[in-house]
């Protein structure tokens, strides 16, 4: 029979960065229970396999599970294939387009190999919600949605507004938290992980499991991370983002251009360091210290020990002693996508460019924001102009005040931006 931590060591250990525990005192039961019949709790965290990479926004619930996992309670990671199908309405102001089976299948197969970065195969349950939903009848989903009414749905503050603002609600988005609740019916769930904003999902789910005979589930809410701004959530599409996919040296740099306040929060929410040891740190470590073992931390979850040291030495040669590190990722960007000859080949501006230099047959005019963008150096043209604009941009040391230069072609040059470095060249 498995032992487990005393209630309260496990409590402390489970509240570290979470938001809100409905009900704690239902946890505190659960575990009591737990350790004294030695039978794990059944923990559940489902993601819809909506989009083919994670980044570490998205590991702040997965660290959570873990948790859960290191004091010994099993972890169910469940894939959403039948829900990511219907969309997840949270936070939408509009229909979500649904995605095919086909794009389902390939993301989900690609969030296996993610998760398990942070949780441990051979203790993870892998399940996937068609296995029930699929195998439901129509008597089935009628009964499913004479659990709940209209009027409750509508209660959901994005349902709420987009009534009130007349704007089209689709009936199978109603039927997202249903099919949500219901998968922690199937699963016989005693506690459910999500992000705050999935909140109102997570309390179906409680719901649903009264409704079925079942004692309801314990909901556990994670922050929503914010990004490397400080400011907005992680999102790709805001270029605030760390991929966990990313390489060792640029994960490293990006953590290390957080503020040092954020960086506490990212120690709490991305690490397993416990919170006094955290207060410790606070109290008594160099920022840039703290901050350098925050980065080695979280490149050796994602890549390896070795791969966070020789980031660490790298990341140190480029910034600290000015050297360019031995491994800079390499990027060859066609001509054609940053080509401006054409652009400008009959305007005043022509007169700045040595185009068609019989003695410069290699040189080109590119548009420079564009080559970032390329590069994944900005996210878009705008943010590459305003980084052009505000001076933080070099090329080869040098610092690229417009966004029109010549570049020659096959010849690499060493992009830095702020504490982001990749070595370019333009192909035709």
């Amino acid at each position: 029979m498995p032992t487990f931590a005393p209630v309260d060591e496990q409590l402390t250990y489970l509240k570290k960065g979470a938001a809100e525990i409905i009900r704690e005192a239902d946890l505190r039961a659960k575990l009591e229970k737990s350790r004294a019949t030695g039978k794990p709790l059944r923990v559940k965290l489902g993601m819809d396999p909506t989009a083919p990479d994670l980044h570490l926004g998205h590991t702040v619930v997965l660290r959570k599970l873990k948790h859960f996992q290191d004091l010994g309670h099993t972890a169910i990671f469940l894939i959403g294939d039948f829900t990511g199908m219907i969309g997840d309405p949270t936070g939408r102001s509009v229909t979500r387009p649904p995605l095919s089976r086909e794009q389902i299948e390939q993301n989900a197969e690609t969030y296996k190999e993610q998760v398990f970065k942070i949780l441990d195969p051979k203790k993870t349950v892998i399940d996937f919600n068609r296995r029930w939903m699929g195998a439901l009848t129509a008597d089935d989903f009628v009964r499913l949605m004479a659990k709940y009414t209209v009027s409750q749905l509508l209660e959901r503050e994005d349902f709420h507004k987009r009534f009130h603002e007349e704007k089209p609600i689709s009936v199978h988005e109603l039927l997202y938290p249903l099919v949500q609740g219901y998968d922690s019916v199937a699963l016989e769930a005693d506690v459910e992980l999500g992000g705050t904003d999935q909140k109102f999902n997570l309390l179906v789910g409680r719901e649903l499991q009264r409704a079925y005979g079942q004692a309801s589930q314990v909901v556990l809410t994670t922050p929503i991370l914010e990004g490397l701004d400080g400011v907005q959530k992680m999102s790709k599409s805001l270029g605030n983002a760390i991929g966990i996919h990313e390489p060792p040296l640029e994960m490293y740099g990006k953590i290390m251009s957080i503020s040092d306040e954020m960086m506490w929060r990212y120690y709490e929410l991305l690490t397993d360091v416990q919170v006094p040891d955290i207060e410790k740190m606070r109290r008594e470590a160099h920022p840039m210290q703290a901050k350098k073992d925050l980065a080695q931390r979280i490149v050796r979850d994602f890549h390896s020990a070795e791969a966070a040291q020789k980031a660490a030495e790298d990341w140190a040669k480029q910034f600290q002693k000015d050297e360019v590190p031995e491994e800079v990722e390499a990027v060859s960007i066609p001509l054609a996508k940053i080509n401006a000859q054409k652009d400008i080949l009959n305007t005043s501006e022509n007169s700045y460019f040595p185009l068609d230099d019989p003695q410069l047959p290699n040189i080109r005019l590119v548009w420079f924001d564009k080559l970032m963008t390329e590069a994944g150096l900005a996210a878009s043209r705008t943010e590459a102009g305003r980084k052009i604009a505000a001076n933080a941009v070099h090329a080869d040391g040098k610092k690229v005040i417009r966004p029109l230069v010549t570049i020659q072609l096959r010849s690499e040059k060493i992009i830095r931006l702020g504490k982001l470095m990749k070595k370019v060249s333009v192909t035709e």
